[in-house]
């Protein structure tokens, strides 16, 4: 991996009695704390980067020291290549306690020269059951691709590679629970998800071929302190306000049409008892 050049920007605004600031951050070693795995977690170049392994024994983690409510979090991930069937590595971001909010990235490995599924799910109040599931246009494991989540008091957006591939909106006014109350701090970590991960379980990891590494590089928190409405309140802060426009829509729609296999919202035979609000809500609008 080739190092890469890292500036760090630290912007601090006073709205009345509220402060928000925007933190462009990268040194690994500053900015996260190893949580599992010992020495399969490995901070490289300089903090610049971080390898996640996984073998038979354990996988690796690692999360954020602060926590924030709201921000823009991007990263750069290369996954695990080869036969990486039934790991899976994930990139979230969650708050702590039986009703916990949670918004998820999970890579979910493949036999050699088959597919990863990009598995999204947004967890609010202890209840998820909103995946969505996509292929990805390119071999994620040959170069680093960077992938984002926005989260605001509008809407939560899921980027890959600056594109668009799923949109949460705040509905609370329609009864839809919505992740705005709760701190969360960033995680990651490179597990054994084998009895689910590949083909429903149905393909089980080759530990022959461990260990397994993803690669982490560029991590970037635009991150808001204060109250909810008012951070950012004036425009200053450009992701606060941040939806997507015509020609993002137009990204999202095709991807949604050319590479999503999965959505919550169009499975009526596991939700007898009816899809959720936000999906009749979409449906209707």
């Amino acid at each position: 991996m080739g190092c890469s050049r890292i500036v760090i920007l630290v912007y601090i605004f006073s709205f009345f009695s509220f402060m928000w600031c925007l933190v462009l951050a990268g040194d690994f070693r500053k900015d996260v704390d190893i949580i599992w795995g010992g020495d399969k977690a490995k901070i490289l170049e300089n903090g610049q980067a971080i390898a996640l392994s996984l073998d038979k024994t354990s996988g690796s983690g690692f999360q954020s020291k602060t926590q924030f409510l709201f921000g823009k979090i991007s990263m750069d991930l290369k996954l695990v290549s080869g036969n990486s069937a039934g790991t899976v590595t994930s990139y979230y971001v969650a708050s702590k306690g039986a009703m916990w909010d949670e918004i998820d990235f999970e890579f979910l490995g493949n036999l050699s020269g088959n597919p990863y599924t990009v598995h999204t799910n947004v967890i609010t109040q202890g209840k998820g059951d909103r995946e969505q599931q996509f292929r990805l246009w390119f071999d994620p494991t040959i170069n680093f691709h960077t992938y984002s989540t926005l989260w605001n008091p509008r809407t939560i957006i899921f980027y890959v590679d600056g594109t668009p591939i799923r949109q949460f909106k705040n509905m609370k006014t329609m009864n839809v629970s919505y992740p705005e109350k709760q701190a969360m701090r960033v995680h990651s970590s490179l597990w054994d998800g084998d009895d689910w991960a590949t083909r429903g379980g149905l393909v089980k990891t080759d530990w022959s071929k461990a260990p397994f590494t993803a690669y982490y590089r560029n991590y970037e928190v635009q991150n808001c302190v204060g109250s909810n409405e008012t951070c950012g309140g004036d425009g200053s802060s450009s992701w606060i306000n941040e939806g997507i426009d015509d020609s993002g829509m137009k990204r999202l729609k095709w991807v949604q049409k050319n590479f999503m296999i999965y959505d919550y919202c169009n499975d009526p035979k596991r939700f007898r008892l009816g899809l959720a609000s936000e999906c009749v809500a979409n449906a209707v609008s």
